[in-house]
């Protein structure tokens, strides 16, 4: 129900930007976000924005990355620059409506020279 595309290899210093688009039987996410997770670790969150457009983000991203939502199209975005090698991970995206959580497939991000 949610369809991330977006991904790829990119070179260090390089651009990416991701998107999640939910199917129409999710309406209005109170919360959106990104996850990433590389291989030997535990998922983390990366960045997160709210309905009233707060965001928040890992301090390991702060500065580089910019999550963005489009409520007319239930999609969100993830502005990724600067990035660097230890970016390199399968990044998730979720949505969360009262009383449910849902999660997109994954989609690898590479980062590497």
């Amino acid at each position: 129900q949610l369809v991330e595309s977006g991904g790829g290899l990119v070179q260090p210093g390089g651009s990416l930007r991701l998107s999640c688009a939910a199917s129409g039987s999710i309406f209005s996410p109170i919360v959106m976000n990104w996850y990433r997770q590389a291989p030997g670790k535990q998922r983390e969150s990366v960045a997160t924005i709210t309905s009233s457009g707060s965001t928040n983000y890992a301090d390991s991203v702060k500065g580089r990355f910019t999550i963005s939502r489009d409520n007319a199209k239930n999609t969100v975005y993830l502005q990724m620059n600067s990035l660097k090698p230890e970016d390199t991970a399968v990044y998730y995206c979720r949505m969360v409506v009262p009383a449910n959580a849902y999660w997109g497939q994954g989609t690898q991000v590479t980062v590497s020279s």
